[in-house]
């Protein structure tokens, strides 16, 4: 295996074990938060399907966001399968920048983000955007333990 398919599993098998997860909110527990300050369960997956398109524009202008708008500014939170139905393309598009990557590139190519005092290679940084997603599974797994809701069984 390549550093590059290496790196497509890892997005694959985070990725499905979200949505494994994701699938185990009942939809009365979508608008559920533990507190004022926090996500609800929907917004959070939101934020983690964001995010990443997210990511791949700070990817794709090297740190520079610019005047970035995320697609998902005007859209409603609805319900699990919308929201992963409106970010499929992106989710594509992403996958395709990654398979269409050198190895050279996960070294040579520099994400440096001014704002945040970032200056991280392709490779690195793209193993912190699997983090982010996973850190996220994690919160929503507290989440449904909180409720009281049985958990997925995401470590398959």
């Amino acid at each position: 295996m390549t550093a590059i398919d290496i790196l497509l599993l890892n997005f694959s098998e985070t990725r499905r074990r979200s949505i494994k997860l994701w699938n185990g909110i009942p939809n009365e527990y979508l608008n559920w938060k533990p507190d004022d300050k926090a996500f609800t369960s929907i917004e959070m997956v939101r934020h983690v399907l964001e995010g990443e398109h997210l990511f791949h524009k700070i990817i794709e202008n090297r740190g520079n966001l610019g005047n970035y708008i995320s697609p998902w500014k005007d859209l409603e939170y609805t319900d699990l399968k919308k929201e992963l139905a409106f970010s499929e393309t992106y989710r594509s598009n992403f996958l395709n920048m990654i398979k269409g990557l050198k190895e050279s590139d996960l070294d040579n190519i520099r994400i440096e983000r001014k704002e945040v005092g970032q200056n991280k290679s392709l490779g690195d940084y793209l193993n912190r955007m699997a983090y982010h997603e996973s850190v996220h599974a994690g919160q929503m797994l507290n989440y449904l333990r909180t409720i009281g809701i049985d958990r997925p069984q995401i470590w398959d």
